[in-house]
Parts: structure tokens; sequence; C-alpha cells
């Protein structure tokens, strides 16, 4: 009976280790197709032109010129809207943990956070231009920052959330026992102890909206210039590569695909820094 039992647990780990495999396997197949089809159709059409130069006339034709306006475009989309995201982020978690805790509006507030974190980032942005039509406002580039700071912020609150959870508790009880109060513990030990994670938490939102292309088609709309103010229209990498992909010429369809492969350069850039910089701050925390 029991050698039975042991052949069903030897067979069930085995089944489960298999189903993993499988599962790892079938996620690295489909990685490293998307980088190869990247690679292969973006890095002939790759020039110096295209990254340093904004485009021309007729760029969408098949002529001279760059992308540099979606890349600075994408750049200033993507930091403005982490800023602000940052801002508004770090005290709703350091509250959120703090003060609510594990009561039932802790729950109730994590439980929106992540309703707001599966929301498509299309709804964000039909959110933001009916807000932007009720206020007289054009597409620009402010508007397709607070649209990113909004479709961020939810996922910066969480992650610094469960961060913050999984700390030892035997640091904050200390310090409330040597008479430091909620805020003083949460400024001092608790804020020290996330740095790790908030530096995660930043740089993985910045990788979203950097990548995001719905939110910022109606807000921050599109031009072939580098936009001068907050108030003028911006371009942006996913754009750029629908707007590209969208003509009849082979030569500008090859250009998306370059244009595709800077934008996972960046993202990748962004992905190996997190953890970099995440590993550096981890030697500030408390031991």
């Amino acid at each position: 009976m029991k050698m039975n039992r042991f052949h069903r647990r030897h067979i069930t780990e085995s089944i489960a280790k298999g189903a993993m495999l499988l599962s790892f396997l079938i996620m690295a197949g489909s990685l490293g197709l998307i980088l190869w089809t990247v690679l292969y159709k973006g890095l002939p059409a790759l020039t110096w032109e295209m990254i340093s130069q904004t485009p021309k006339g007729g760029f969408y034709l098949g002529k001279e010129g760059g992308i540099l306006n979606a890349i600075i475009g994408s750049l200033y989309l993507a930091s403005g809207g982490t800023l602000i995201a940052l801002a508004l982020s770090l005290p709703m978690a350091l509250y959120l943990e703090t003060y609510l805790g594990k009561s039932s509006w802790g729950r109730w507030v994590r439980l929106s956070l992540d309703v707001l974190w599966g929301i498509p980032s299309i709804v964000y942005g039909a959110f933001g231009f009916t807000l932007m039509l009720a206020l007289g406002m054009r597409a620009s580039l402010l508007g397709g920052i607070i649209v990113l700071a909004l479709l961020e912020l939810p996922i910066m609150v969480r992650a610094m959330d469960e961060v913050i959870r999984r700390m030892p508790v035997d640091l904050e009880h200390a310090a409330l026992a040597l008479g430091s109060t909620k805020l003083e513990v949460a400024t001092r030990i608790v804020l020290r102890q996330m740095l790790p994670g908030i530096v995660t938490a930043v740089l993985l939102a910045f990788g979203r909206g950097i990548g995001d292309a719905a939110s910022v088609l109606f807000t921050a709309g599109y031009t072939d210039n580098i936009p001068g103010s907050l108030l003028r229209p911006a371009a942006s990498l996913p754009l750029a590569v629908f707007f590209q992909l969208g003509t009849p010429f082979p030569e500008v369809q090859a250009r998306a695909y370059a244009s595709a492969l800077i934008l996972t350069i960046i993202v990748l850039a962004i992905s190996l820094g997190s953890r970099w910089l995440a590993a550096k701050a981890g030697k500030f925390t408390l031991k």
C-alpha cells in the first residue's frame, strides 16, 4: 500500500515537472521567436540616420528621415508619467500598509488596485480623451503623461505593497517598542527597507509606459517633430511601428521592424537595469 502511494507521488511529481518544463520551453521559444523576427527583419533597416533624424518629407513613402521624434517622445512620455506615478504611489503604498494593513478597507483598496491593473490600456486612453475634451485640451505631451501616470499607478502601488508585506515585522515592532510613531517607522524603517522594491517597481512601470500605444493614441497624438512644450503633440515608438507597418511600401515596413528593435532594446535595457539597481539598492537596507 505504501509502495503504491510512493509510485503515485513519484508519477504526480514527474507529470508536474514535465508540465513546468513544457511551459518554460513554450515561453522561451515564443520569446526567442519574437526576438529573432525583430532582429532578422529590423537589423538590416536599422541605420544611424533612423536614430539621429526626424522624419523628412516623404518618409512614409520610403524616402529619407528617421524616428528620433518617436524615440524622444517615448522617453518624455514614459519619464513624465513615471515621475508623477512615483510621487503618488509611494505615499499610497506606505499608508496602505502602515495605517490600513489587513483591515477590510485595506483589502478593498488592494482589490481596486488589482482591478485597475487589469483594465486594458485603451480604456485609460478613452478616459483621458474624454477628460481632455471636457477641459478643452488637445492631444498633447501633457495629456499622454497624465494617462500614462494613471496606467502606471496601480502597478507601482501593488509592487511596493507586496515588498512591504514581505518585510520582517520585527523591525517595525522594535521601532514601535522604542517609542517611534507609525509615521516615523514608515519613513525611517519601512522606506529604507523597501528601496530595492521601489527601484524595481519604478523601472517595471517605466517599461510598461514606454511600450504602450493604446493609452497615448488619442491623448498624446502624433507628430513628426520633437515636442517643444507640454501642450504640443508627441510621437511614440509603439505608434511609429503601427503607422509604418500600415503603409504598402516594403522599405517603410522594414523600418517598422527597426523601430520595434529599438523599442525592444530599450525595454531590455530597463529590465537588466532594474535588476542591477535593485541589487545595488539592497546594500542600503537594514541588516
